[in-house]
This record gives structure tokens, sequence and C-alpha cells, in this order.
């Protein structure tokens, strides 16, 4: 997932004056540290505000150059300059906005409550700015004759599109009211994410009986103790919500009873009517997004969205989402009947639930592959899976990554690597942060704390909540958390190798329906056999994975696709179904999902992946745009067989991914660069083969 800070696209007329002195604040220079990183070390709390406000006035001081000047409006003097206005806001945005998803705290979510709204307003100022559109659409009307390359043309035409879509044709009163939905919405995503944090910290569940950790694996038990000696409550255990506590526990807990009761706190965060509740917040979040795409000039909010995809508008979406749906639901249904026959064979006469569908589902993989997670994890330490991606990505594009020593970071569990091209020269600095924390957001993501432009390289970081290491058992990974850890470094890929002139173009700011294609297609080397030998050693003692392990990973690589499938198909109809709203009054949003699900035919046993209550993807940018993971899907398992028809490692053939998707940004239409390096369209037909469908 790519999380990307609040783009500043251009001014607000307010003046702020700073009382902080320059040389006190890190964010008013550029950080004054080997290789331009945060200075971490020297960022507080009370930097943020000033910095922000700093920035804007800086901003829009620039802006009013670029209106006040004399000359005739060009490329560079009102595209390009608009493009660089913002260095203090660009800055403080990239920090601030990660520490709020990595490391938050009550003082930074009340500040961010704080500033949404004053940043909403600023990017109104400058989208609305009639002076200042007058002299992008000048430029914008004479593209033709001016001899721009492509990646000029591209940001010109994303420059011009970004004020039209923000409102720049309405008249005053539509804008007026426009201003009011964007601050209102600004405020009401962040409440939302909040609230699921909050949730997500809420809940504990203490276990003080040996009898009641039946079926946990040993290492999992000594990591709950960890965790409850951690919270106050010695010789218990605790398990919460996060990924790495949860998941386990569905997965090999024999208390039936506590599975339920950890599967209901799962999906049922936001729907507590309590203070955390989110069923107004999704609800007003809904009603103002069609508001606004009304104002627009749209008939639904997916097609605001969609217009600017690969996709271009729902109905597109639709017939791919339910093309693929008519696959996965029998392949689900029929696993459903596969696990209610092993049941069966309990004896208990018990039906299969949603909480039990990963415990029987562990053990049919036993059966059937006799293969289970605890023979996979010791081979996945997680420095090794880390360094196997390195090392893919290594023989792929001739890239290293060395670890530095004395880089300032946020936490003590972010590691920071430079990343150099096969000629010695720097591509960029990454940081990694792996482990789960209470002020970190669920979930895995990538973002940046500087963008590349021109000769400036990026930074980019890598986000995740990997199994921690417990006593003197390392962090070892589930098979699911291999591939995400090889996913999130396939967008980190996208930010370090991006060779744009312009920010605006630059690494993954590209369409959102393209943006997963290289973290999804990365996730294919990290179970090819060649691949596995390289990294997957024994933490204990240092044996290569041996061939059968490997043969039965291979095997099951199709098993329990039908649940995966659909519960991600389910989520993204659902996100879909959301914004294809015309009609809100009387919106009841548990009805509306339910309705949603019934109509599709969804088994009880099966959750949409996301419920409406907890789908931060669609506060976090991904509004009408959670099909991409399945749009990108196609892309991905299709620009895999070139890989595979050619060799996993041809040079040719990843010369020309890394030429044509991970250099090239977004300085091109991203169908016109597949095609660039595939040769002709996507097909299906890989997708359907790779999940079992076909």
């Amino acid at each position: 997932m790519i999380r990307k800070t609040l783009t500043i696209l251009a001014a607000s007329c307010m003046m702020y004056s700073c009382g902080t002195k320059t040389e006190s604040n890190p964010f008013f220079t550029e950080f004054q540290t080997e290789y331009g990183v945060p200075s971490f070390d020297k960022i507080k709390l009370e930097h943020y505000e000033p910095a922000f406000l700093k920035g804007i006035e800086e901003q829009n001081q620039n802006i009013q150059a670029i209106i006040a000047s004399p000359e005739v409006p060009t490329f560079n003097n009102t595209i390009v300059a608009l493009d660089n206005s913002a260095p203090i806001l660009d800055r403080v945005s990239a920090i601030f906005f990660n520490m709020t998803d990595a490391e938050t705290t009550d003082e930074l979510t009340e500040l961010s409550i704080k500033m949404a709204p004053v940043l909403s307003e600023h990017e109104d100022n400058i989208s609305l700015n009639q002076e200042l559109f007058k002299r992008v659409n000048a430029v914008y009307q004479q593209k033709d004759s001016m001899n721009l390359t492509t990646e000029q043309k591209r940001l010109l035409d994303k420059t011009y599109k970004g004020f039209v879509r923000s409102g720049a044709n309405l008249d005053a009163e539509k804008q007026a009211r426009l201003r009011e939905i964007n601050k209102e919405l600004s405020t009401l995503g962040i409440t939302f994410s909040n609230n699921i944090l909050n949730e997500n910290n809420a809940f504990q569940l203490f276990v003080d009986k040996k009898e009641d950790l039946a079926g946990l694996p040993e290492w999992f038990c000594q990591s709950a103790a960890e965790e409850a000696k951690a919270a106050g409550q010695e010789g218990k255990w605790l398990f919460t919500l996060h990924n790495a506590s949860r998941l386990p526990f569905l997965q090999y807990s024999a208390n039936r009873p506590l599975r339920e009761q950890m599967y209901k706190a799962y999906i049922n965060r936001g729907n507590n009517n309590d203070k955390n509740d989110n069923k107004e917040t999704i609800r007003k979040i809904v009603s103002l997004r069609l508001e606004k795409a009304r104002l627009l000039g749209f008939n639904n909010y997916a097609n605001f969205v969609l217009d600017e995809t690969m996709a271009k508008n729902d109905s597109n979406v639709m017939s791919l989402l339910n093309n693929l749906w008519s696959y996965a639901l029998p392949k689900a249904k029929a696993e459903a009947a596969e696990l209610q026959q092993l049941m069966d064979k309990k004896g208990k006469g018990e039906k299969l639930e949603a909480w039990d569908w990963w415990y029987y589902t562990e053990k049919l993989r036993k059966e059937k592959y006799n293969l289970s997670e605890e023979d996979t994890k010791p081979y996945f330490k997680l420095e090794n899976v880390r360094e196997g991606a390195f090392a893919v990505a290594n023989k792929l594009y001739g890239i290293t990554l060395s670890k530095l020593e004395g880089i300032p970071t946020y936490h003590p569990d972010v590691e920071v690597f430079e990343v150099k091209d096969a000629d010695g020269s720097q591509l960029g600095i990454f940081y990694v942060d792996y482990f789960p924390r209470s002020g970190k957001s669920g979930g895995a993501w990538m973002s940046n704390y500087r963008e590349q432009q021109g000769a400036t390289r990026p930074l980019v970081c890598n986000v995740c909540s990997f199994t921690k290491p417990v006593g003197d058992t390392p962090s070892l990974l589930t098979m699911d958390e291999v591939e995400t850890l090889f996913h999130e470094f396939g967008h980190a890929l996208h930010g370090l190798l991006t060779k744009c002139e312009y920010k605006g173009t630059s690494g993954t700011n590209v369409v959102r329906d393209f943006v997963e294609l290289p973290s999804q297609i990365n996730e294919h080397w990290a179970t090819e056999p060649e691949v596995l030998k390289m990294y997957a050693k024994h933490y204990q003692t240092g044996e290569v994975i041996p061939d059968e392990i490997i043969e039965k990973i291979l095997k099951q690589k199709t098993f329990n696709q039908g649940f995966m499938t659909t519960e991600l198909l389910a989520a993204a109809i659902l996100d879909m179904n959301l914004h294809m709203i015309t009609d809100v009054k009387n919106l009841d949003m548990l009805a509306f999902e339910k309705e949603a699900m019934d109509k599709l035919g969804l088994i009880p046993e099966i959750a949409p992946r996301y419920r409406v209550t907890y789908f931060n993807h669609i506060i976090g940018g991904y509004a009408a745009g959670y099909y991409s993971y399945l749009w990108a899907n196609v892309l991905d398992n299709d620009a895999f067989e070139a890989f595979k028809e050619h060799g996993i490692f041809d040079k040719n053939t990843a010369d020309l991914f890394r030429y044509n998707v991970l250099e090239k940004g977004d300085s091109e239409d991203p169908m016109i660069l597949y095609k660039n390096f595939r040769g002709a369209e996507p097909s299906l037909e890989p997708l359907l083969k790779n999940r079992g469908m076909k």
C-alpha cells in the first residue's frame, strides 16, 4: 500500500507569521545532515505547527510571484514554478503524516485534527485562485505548439486537470460550498482512522489458564506472555487485534469461544456504539463525497475518481470485479464445503462459522500438503527474507543496499540502508520499520520522506507490523508476511529507481490502478524455488530450505484462493458500491453493507476483507480505488509471464521493466508504458490460472 502525504497543489492568500527562529526549527531549511536525511533527533512536537504555517506563507509568496510575473506564462515560469513552490511544506508534510501513521501520540493526533482544515483551506486557496489558473490555462492552451517532452506534457496535463477537478471552473457559490466540503472531509478522515487505531489498541484478550492455550505454538505463547508482562499482567498471556497476534490465534487456537471473541472484536471495530463508533463518520464522508462529485459534474464519486485512472469509469471496474466474482465465489463455496467435511469428522456436530475458517484451513493444509506454518517459519527469519528481497533486486537491476549506522530515526526499531546503482551512483536512502507498536497503524505501506526530482534522490520508507522477536527467537515470518515484505519492497523500488525531472511525475505519483504493479510483481519472486534457496535458511542450523518443503509451498499456492479472492473482491465491490451511491437519504451504513453483500450472494462464513466501519484504505487515498489491487493483479500476473518466458532473472526483461515501469513514474500514460514493456495489453488468463480458478 502507498501512503501519500497531503499533496499541496498551490496557494492561500492568508499570511501567517511564525515566531520560531529559523535556525531552531529543522524544517525551515534543507536538513543539515549526511545525505539530507530528516533530523529525527532534532525534530520536536513544537516544530510541526510553525513549520506548517511558515510553509504555507512561503508557498503563498511563491505563488504570488508566479501570478505577478510580467512575463508571458510558460511551462517553466508557471508549471515548474508551481511544482517547486512548497519546499518547507513538502518537507514537514512528508515527516508529519508518516509520523501520524507510524509513531503517533495523542499530541500528534490533536495537531493533525487542528491542521487538517488549515491545510485543506490552503489547498483550496491554491486550486481556486483564478489568477493562477489563468496562467496555467494559458500554458495549457498552447501545449501543442510548445515543443514539450512527453513528461512535460504529462505534468502540464496533470496540473491543468488538477485545477479543473478541484473546482477552478465553478462559480463562486459552488466554490464556497466545495471549500466547506473539503474542510469537513479533512477532519472526518482523521477521526475515522483514529477511531480504528483506538479500537485496535483497546481490545486485549488476557488468558490466565494454560488449557485455554491449546493448539497455540510455543513461540506464539512465549510472545503473548511477553506482551502480558509488558502490560503489567505477568503470568498471563495477552492477545491483540494486530495481525501478528490475531491471525496466528485464529489459525491455531483450539478454543472455539475465544476464536469467536477475537474474530468478532476484529470485525466489529468502529461498530460498538461508543466514542470510537465510525458509522456516522463514514455516512457523512460518503454523503459529502457524493455532493463534491456532483458539484464537479459527475453522477457519482466513483466516476469522479476513476476519470483519472486506467479503468476510466465505474462500469469498466464493475465488469472486471463481477467477472472475477463468477470464478471466485464457486471456489470459495467448494472450500467451505471441504472445511465443513473436516469439521464433521471431528463429530461435534458444529457448523462452520467465520471464526473457524483459519483454524480448519490450517488443519486442511496439513492434511492435504503435509505442510503448516510451523514447518516454514523457521526458514523465514526476517533479516534473511529482507536480504532475499535485496538479493533479487541486485540480480534483476544490479542495485546494492548497505546498512548505515548513526542515521537519526524516530524509533530504535528503524533501520536505514543506502541504495546504490550498479555503477556506484547513489539511488536513494531506504528506511525499514517492521514491528507493531501501539502508536502504529495496522497494515503495511511505503511512503517518501523526500521525492525524487532531477538530480535529487529520494528518501523512501517501508512500514509494516510483522511478528516480533521473542527472547532468543528472532522474528520468524509467516508466508503471508514474507510476501508482504516483498510487496512493500516492490513499492520501494518504484520510489527508489525513478528517474523523472519533476516531483509531480516521479516515483509512485502514478494513477492508483497502476501503482500496485511494481509491488505485486515483486511478490512473485518470493516463492520461486531459485529465490527461496537464496534466502530461506533455518534460523538455528543455517540449513537451506529442503526441496520437499519448496515443493509443498508451490503445490499449495492455489490453496484457499477462493476465500482470499472472495474476501478481497467483496471489499472492492463494497468500496465501489459506497462510491456509486446516488441517493444518501436515510442511508444506514450497516443495512447498505448487508444489502450489497446479500446481492452478491456472499456466504456467511466469509466477511469482506474490510467492512464499512474500519475500511481505512478508502479514507487513505483508495476511495473507489480498492479494486486497483485486482486491476494491478491482472497486470502483474501477465507481466511476470514475460520473466517466466525468458528466465526469472533475464537481464533484458528486467531492463525493459526497469526502464518502462520503475524509472518512468507518471511521465507517460501507464498503458503505453505497460505495452512498451510487454508488447501488448495484459491478458486475464495468467491471473485466473495463478489463483487456481481455471
